[in-house]
């Protein structure tokens, strides 16, 4: 067994499968997660595809006591941190929900890492941070502009966070639009409530359990009218976690903060991509256009090159993939 790794976050989507990647290459991991935005059930599906059960806690980050104890009872050499608030459109709505969440929360961790002596964290950060560029594709050394959404802000106040403080090895990770889900069905992106994201709505869309898409907007300046994003599955995206927990671990970091956009290099209009939904899955949704939703960035997509030859790490599936894994996942979902 390798280093302990603590995990916030860990049942959600992005998480659950780093956490998987985590103890396939043979880590031990510890995961905090409050359950607000996933299930428990997540735990036995990892432990299903893993044949390890993760150290659990059902605690919030904000809990100093209840997380203290968890560094005092294992011997963590390393946090990635994905516990936070996530919806661009709520958080226009909620912005005190945001910070509290999102930057209370990375604070009150920090403390109790340096409290115990723990100095590496890998950081799930977002494209958000960079506003409406003013050049594609987007580079680590694109300007961060004003965020379009209190939920972008909060990951432009953490990364500066983090970058003052610099007792720590921290590495900002940058993502564009990750989507699908674990090869094996049993883990995938898994909303409460209505989704946020574009690809959860659509397979819940396609399996009966919403009545219609409403694309946000068809009056964009690009190829067909609706948003460009860049999207990257999410198995592609939990291997850069490992891959900057292994950079840390070996003591290879150049500077105390460092950042990697993680993303494909290309992007997709919405309709491009409910448009392939329908290919690769033989299906036919039912959509229609809506006006703008407030927060939305016209267009974005990433310049990874800097993690393609630093971290050794690049995406290997393609959007025809991602999406026939996801619409695997929700019919596994209505089993």
């Amino acid at each position: 067994m390798k280093e302990s790794i603590l995990v916030t976050g860990g049942l959600g989507f992005i998480g659950s499968h780093t956490v998987a990647g985590l103890q396939q290459a043979g880590y031990d991991v510890v995961i905090v997660d409050d359950l607000s935005n996933s299930d428990i059930s997540v735990l036995d599906n990892i432990t299903k595809i893993t044949s390890v059960k993760p150290h659990f806690y059902n605690y919030d980050i904000n809990d100093a006591g209840a997380l203290s104890k968890v560094f005092a009872d294992h011997s963590i050499k390393a946090v990635i941190h994905f516990a936070a608030s996530k919806a661009v459109g709520e958080s226009v709505l909620q912005p005190l929900k945001y910070y509290h969440n999102n930057v209370s929360g990375l604070i009150s961790l920090l403390q109790i890492m340096e409290n115990a002596g723990i100095k590496n964290i890998v950081f799930s950060s977002s494209c958000t941070v960079y506003g409406t560029p003013d050049a594609l594709p987007v580079s680590e050394s694109s300007p961060v502009k004003k965020a379009t959404s209190p939920y972008g802000a909060t990951k432009q106040v953490c990364e500066q966070i983090l970058e003052d403080c610099k007792n720590f090895n921290s590495i900002a990770l940058r993502y564009f639009n990750p989507i699908g889900a674990h090869e094996s069905g049993l883990i995938g992106e898994l909303p409460k409530g209505v989704p946020a994201n574009l690809v959860p709505y659509i397979t819940q869309c396609a399996a009966g359990l919403r009545d219609k898409i409403i694309i946000h907007g068809d009056d964009y300046n690009t190829s067909d009218g609706t948003c460009v994003r860049d999207y990257l599955h999410v198995t592609d995206l939990a291997l850069a976690h490992i891959k900057a927990v292994e950079r840390q671990l070996s003591a290879k970091q150049d500077n105390t903060f460092e950042i990697f956009n993680l993303g494909t290099g290309h992007g997709s209009t919405v309709l491009e991509l409910i448009t392939c939904f329908e290919k690769v899955n033989n299906l036919k949704l039912n959509y229609s256009i809506g006006p703008r939703r407030e927060g939305d960035v016209e267009k974005v997509w990433a310049d990874s090159s800097k993690a393609n030859t630093i971290l050794g790490w690049k995406t290997e599936k393609s959007l025809e993939e991602m999406l026939k894994s996801a619409w695997q996942w929700q019919l596994s979902l209505n089993r």
